[in-house]
């Protein structure tokens, strides 16, 4: 049975509803994880932490995509709860038309700035070397990985959540693949990993271009459009915390590797590389659910639809306290095996990403209200509030933490305890907020 963004949620109609997300988040870090398991295990510590050291910029560079398609999702799925669906079409068509442009743009930038940031992030010799030959690869598919990024919450808005799914497993496969053909047997080294992420970020960005470009069954379609400058700039508001998130990710790995490769050296970025990988698939499922829950969100403040509001609140809040207790465990139980299966050769590295990973997943008990409320906001066209949860979250108090906690704690344990620093401190700010505009939602 088809479900649609009017229907009312009952907790199997909304877990059906964002499993595909969910799924397509966590298909979408497992390759990525891959990558990692490739070079480490088949190219080396050094060119793991080379990739590890420069992907944060590559990240920061397309930040843009996540704006457009959460600030997007926003501004679309209003319109149509608003029965506004020609509008609609064209504020979409405007904003991925937008998306191109700007990733050309960036595509140059990287390609030109890439040396200088990364001998500014603390790369140098071999390091340095290797950061940028494969930095400069996987730059030329900047374009193509924002239309990714955009297109994987356009295809919910559209009702299309399976199809945005089988794309994102279509480019997953297809980097796994291309890593096995490329390290493994030609033996191409950084090269084959940039370019194996290169070719499966082009599947990924490309076919939903085409689909949408071409007459088919779901709310949305490419087509003629026109410039729309209020539209631009509240999507550009609605997902500005999106914005605020990645960037700051991007900002806060770079601090995370400028502290590890002064208290511990090589090993240290390689350590965190290993926990962001891991990390990557545990935070997929929240941020999963919050792609797939925003368009109902919005659709239903579109239609003013208070009950279904209510609804929707009461049964998120409770999925991710579920969810974070089970993360919190499942963290605990696998650091040892994921570690191992990264760094199993080197027992002085594997050590310490086991800490490191354990220390690290007090953070998941947290994590998912803050990243379900910034959603959340985001989806009621809140941008500011949205913003604020992330920045908080994302970058002041994490930045904060990685400078202040090793000044108390021994060793590494200050850096890796600085995200569940963070995510405490930001959960007080999402109840202020919470409590602070109820009344003016009727979410609660």
């Amino acid at each position: 049975m088809r479900i649609q963004l009017s229907d009312h949620f009952t907790y199997p109609r909304l877990l059906r509803f964002v499993f595909p997300s969910i799924v397509m988040m966590i298909f979408t870090s497992i390759y990525g994880v891959v990558d990692g398991l490739f070079v480490s295990n088949l190219i080396g510590k050094t060119p793991f932490a080379a990739i590890n050291l420069i992907w944060p910029y590559l990240m920061g560079l397309t930040v843009v995509g996540f704006m457009i398609g959460s600030g997007g999702t926003a501004l679309i799925s209003r319109s149509l709860g608003e029965g506004k669906k020609a509008r609609a079409n064209e504020e979409f068509s405007l904003l991925v038309y937008v998306s191109i442009g700007i990733g050309l743009v960036l595509t140059l930038v990287g390609m030109i700035t890439l040396r200088p940031v990364a001998a500014l992030m603390g790369a140098e010799g071999e390091l340095l070397d290797i950061a940028v030959r494969y930095g400069r690869i996987v730059a030329l598919a900047l374009t193509p990985f924002m239309l990714q990024t955009t297109f994987q919450t356009f295809f919910i808005t559209a009702e299309k959540p399976k199809l945005g799914l089988l794309v994102t497993v279509l480019a997953g496969l297809t980097n796994m693949v291309l890593d096995a053909l490329f390290i493994a047997v030609f033996r191409w080294g950084v090269e084959g990993a940039a370019l194996a992420t290169t070719l499966s970020q082009f599947v990924g960005g490309i076919i939903p271009l085409v689909y949408f470009s071409r007459p088919n069954n779901s709310l949305l379609q490419l087509g003629k459009t026109k410039w729309n400058g209020k539209a631009l700039l509240q999507t550009c508001t609605n997902g500005s915390s999106e914005l605020m998130t990645n960037l700051s990710m991007s900002v806060v790995n770079a601090l995370y590797n400028l502290q590890l490769l002064r208290l511990a050296g090589e090993n240290g970025v390689a350590a965190y590389g290993v926990i962001m990988y891991a990390n990557f698939i545990f935070v997929a499922i929240f941020v999963g659910y919050a792609i797939g829950s925003a368009p109902i969100v919005g659709y239903h403040f579109g239609a003013g639809s208070t009950d279904e509001l209510k609804n929707l609140f009461r049964k998120s809040l409770t999925l991710m306290a579920v969810c974070g207790v089970m993360m919190l465990a499942l963290g605990l139980w696998l650091a040892p095996s994921l570690s191992r299966l990264f760094v199993g050769y080197d027992a002085e590295l594997l050590a310490l990403t086991t800490r490191g990973f354990r220390l690290y997943s007090l953070s998941f008990l947290l994590m998912g209200f803050n990243i379900f409320s910034s959603a959340f906001f985001t989806a009621l066209s809140n941008g500011p509030v949205s913003a604020a949860i992330s920045f908080l979250r994302t970058l002041l108090f994490q930045a904060a933490a990685i400078f202040l906690l090793p000044l108390i704690l021994p060793n590494a344990d200050g850096v890796w305890l600085a995200v569940v620093t963070a995510e405490a401190l930001a959960l007080i700010v999402t109840g202020f907020f919470f409590v602070k505009l109820k009344n003016r939602y009727q979410y609660a």
